[in-house]
């Protein structure tokens, strides 16, 4: 979560808020504005505390206009009663909400089908707060299994998500970041095998680059460490953070050999709140087989009733959102899957074809493995940056990212699009026209000053 320091600002004038609020306060005499430093001395109306509150958050974007964000912004009405209903259980009393740790382990069930473990009663596995806790996770595991001989390693691409450059600072394993090249913007085979050492805990690949929405080549990457262990006995597991990818590919690329169908894949993770099509936050991580996970790293608990083994970074946290995923699961089927993820990749590809017509922008990807798309000024782009156009989209509403690449890469700065489930064909078109009207003003008044930087900061 974000860090905040103390005080901002001094809190308003007394009586600055709308004096409406004020005639139904019990105490006249108080602020009617909301605390900023310290607590007020007498309660709110619970219709005046939530006006108050809704008057603030007027002010922040629209969700269905973030084009930034890979999280899921829209669920059905039923999916959103179902989770109001889950709210109050604490996902971790499994004894006092038996039918709720059902529900997980189904989807645990149908994770391990979707990603072909080849004995799925062996597989074992656990919903998280999102996919960077499974990534902890996972990477404990990995750490746990290692036993070199110096500091432990781990090899990865430097594209993946900061929750690995965290894992690597907090468990103080070394990040052997492969970094960015030319137009090679993800890890391949040759370059994670040549940084694999005995103290390599494990090789991570991403199914959906952050940067550019692009697979890196799994099957490749373990093919090549196949062959290091033949050469040299080093046996190097690999974790697939598919975080977006592992609920795209098992319907859109069904062809694609990147999951437990390859043996040296120990362990994946994905969001449920991104492409798992439910609000945040849930995240699942699977082991291929229940010895992948060290067995002292999960703990018993009795004290809630009953005994529970639990393996997380947290402790209570509401069911709601595991519910949500099973009624997301019952509700679509395989079918309604590759429905909506097909959907959703049809917009990315199409609105970036028309992009790239446009005529200053160089598409860096298409769409059509994760439904995102990066794409950079090009030549013809005269008098103007991504982060102009970033600048002017947001005035209008419109959340695009721009923001520069990697180390060795920083000279390279993009615009990425992420189209999810609720970014309808119309939406598609009319953030279309905005762009193309932002370029109008942009080339007719180059000389109103650049932005260096994005408006974002997340």
């Amino acid at each position: 979560m974000v860090l905040h320091s103390g005080r901002r600002r001094d809190p308003a004038p007394q009586g600055a808020g709308n004096p409406f609020h004020g005639l139904a306060d019990p105490d006249p005499g108080s602020e009617i504005t909301l605390p900023h430093l310290r607590l007020r001395d007498g309660p709110l109306p619970p219709d005046a505390a939530l006006q108050l509150v809704r008057d603030e958050l007027e002010l922040d974007g629209s969700a269905r206009l973030n084009l930034a964000t890979f999280v899921t912004t829209w669920m059905e009405p039923q999916a959103r009663a179902l989770m109001n209903d889950c709210v109050a259980k604490n996902m971790i009393d499994k004894d006092e909400y038996p039918q709720t740790a059902e529900l997980e382990r189904r989807c645990v069930n149908i994770l391990a089908d979707l990603w072909h473990a080849p004995e799925p009663a062996d597989v074992i596995g656990c919903s998280t707060t999102g996919s960077s806790e499974a990534c902890m996770l996972a990477g404990m595991a990995l750490k746990r299994r290692w036993h070199g001989p110096g500091r432990p390693n781990l090899v990865m691409g430097s594209n993946v998500q900061i929750c690995w450059e965290k894992f690597c600072e907090y468990w103080e394993v070394e990040p052997r970041l492969v970094p960015m090249s030319g137009e090679r913007f993800h890890l391949t085979a040759e370059e994670a095998v040549a940084r694999c050492d005995e103290n390599t805990i494990g090789v991570v690949a991403i199914l959906g680059s952050t940067f550019d929405g692009g697979y890196e080549p799994v099957a490749e990457i373990t093919a090549a460490l196949d062959g290091l262990r033949r050469r040299t006995g080093l046996d190097i597991p690999v974790h697939v953070d598919g975080a977006s990818g592992a609920m795209i590919a098992p319907f859109l690329d069904p062809g694609l050999t990147w999951d437990f169908r390859l043996p040296r894949v120990a362990s994946i993770n994905t969001s449920g709140h991104k492409y798992g099509l439910v609000y945040p936050g849930v995240g699942w991580v699977l082991w291929r087989h229940r010895e992948l996970l060290p067995a002292e790293l999960v703990f018993s608990v009795n004290y809630l009733g009953g005994d529970m083994p639990t393996f997380a970074l947290n402790f209570s946290r509401p069911g709601a959102e595991v519910a949500a995923q099973y009624y997301t699961f019952a509700r679509l089927g395989r079918e309604g899957f590759r429905a909506v993820q097909q959907a959703a990749r049809d917009v990315a590809t199409r609105l970036a074809d028309r992009i790239e017509e446009l005529g200053p922008f160089r598409l860096l990807t298409r769409g059509d493995e994760l439904p995102v798309f990066a794409f950079t000024t090009n030549e013809r782009a005269e008098g103007f940056t991504v982060f102009d156009v970033s600048r002017r989209l947001r005035e209008r509403g419109w959340q695009v990212p721009a923001y520069s690449f990697p180390a060795e890469r920083q000279d390279l700065s993009v615009l990425r699009i992420v189209c999810r489930n609720g970014f309808t064909q119309d939406l598609a078109d009319l953030f279309f026209e905005e762009l193309r009207r932002v370029l109008a003003e942009l080339r007719s008044a180059p000389d109103c000053g650049h932005a260096t930087e994005t408006a974002f900061h997340h």
